[in-house]
């Protein structure tokens, strides 16, 4: 049984990332019929998992929102906090697929730099994490498209969250990865960017925080119906953002800042056009007052609605739009890149 050779402390962890190009088109109603692709990276910001033993069955945490809970076979998904229903899902699943069905005792914590809702990827980086610190404790040696598959498979399908596909597998792989979607595949293929064009990025690009968390399932839900409506004329904004990310390839590849630049700019206004509920008053008032200090090029990050907006300014007026944007109120740093996706530790 696991719990006989569960270790006494694993701890993982899985990189948050920034939506380049493409967002949206990872949705399953649409790449299943046209296909689907994204370029994003992951950043130096993570969500966290630990895995030690417990003598009292399995206990969740969520440290960040200081929740813990004793949870059984037979605990109700619907009487459990909505920051413990991955944690339930993630050990259900280890249970069924990899210890024969058998329960055994494990304590599972976690916590994430950003918080839900921020449009950077949380909820399924901290699948990942969570999945990752099994994966090491019990020795189940897949490799990172089954991670990646068995978070999605967690989140989307077990727990029922709407969603694209891009998080898991920028969380597992990690750095620049450009990501096809098919109807029964994807393809991830990592981008060797040029260590001087990395650091030109870093400094031009800013996170700013609007202060508001979205839930992404009505923006996803519009899109959906895009995505099923074959005479939409909003369905080709969709295919608009597709092309955007191989356009963004190029130009990563390339490192070619302009070209950078505007296809942020195409993908946000893309974007807008796919739901009503994509951008809101804040975004836009934020958007302008960085126009005005140096922006170049905006774009929010996830689904939209709130969360995090992405700008990028020339690295010389880079830090006067820091300041701008810090005095408006919400966090606002500068976007740093991590190399390495998911990892997992013995402690």
């Amino acid at each position: 049984m696991a719990s006989s050779v569960l270790p006494r402390l694993v701890r993982a962890r899985a990189p948050l990332r920034v939506g380049l190009a493409g967002g949206g088109t990872d949705i399953k109603d649409f790449y299943s019929v046209h296909g689907g692709a994204v370029l994003n990276t992951t950043i130096n910001r993570y969500a966290y998992a630990e895995l030690s033993r417990s003598e009292d069955g399995f206990i969740a945490e969520a440290l960040d929102s200081g929740l813990h809970q004793q949870i059984s076979a037979d605990t109700p998904a619907d009487g459990l906090p909505r920051q413990l229903l991955l944690h339930q899902a993630v050990y259900n699943k280890i249970v069924a697929d990899f210890n024969d069905g058998t329960p055994f005792a494990c304590r599972l914590s976690t916590y994430c730099d950003a918080p839900i809702g921020s449009g950077l990827g949380s909820s399924s980086t901290l699948v990942v994490a969570m999945v990752k610190a099994f994966v090491e404790a019990l020795n189940l040696g897949i490799d990172d498209y089954e991670i990646a598959e068995l978070a999605y498979t967690i989140e989307r399908e077990d727990c029922g969250f709407a969603g694209g596909r891009q998080d898991q597998y920028s969380a597992t792989f990690g750095g620049f990865n450009f990501i096809e979607f098919e109807h029964d595949r994807t393809i991830v293929t990592p981008l060797r960017v040029q260590n001087w064009f990395r650091c030109e990025l870093e400094s031009s690009l800013l996170l700013h925080f609007t202060g508001v968390s979205r839930q992404s399932a009505e923006v996803i839900e519009d899109q959906t119906k895009v995505a099923h409506d074959q005479q939409s004329d909003k369905l080709n904004f969709l295919h608009n953002l597709k092309q955007e990310a191989r356009t963004m390839k190029e130009a990563v590849l390339k490192c070619d800042r302009e070209a950078i630049m505007q296809s942020l700019n195409r993908s946000w206004q893309n974007k807008a056009q796919t739901s009503s509920k994509v951008s809101s008053p804040i975004i836009e008032q934020r958007i302008a007052l960085a126009q005005q200090h140096g922006a170049e090029a905006a774009k929010v990050s996830g689904a939209g609605g709130g969360g995090f907006i992405l700008f990028m300014a020339h690295p010389s007026m880079a830090i006067q739009l820091r300041r701008a944007l810090l005095e408006a109120g919400g966090e606002t740093t500068f976007c740093c890149f991590s190399e390495h996706g998911a990892q997992a530790w013995r402690i």
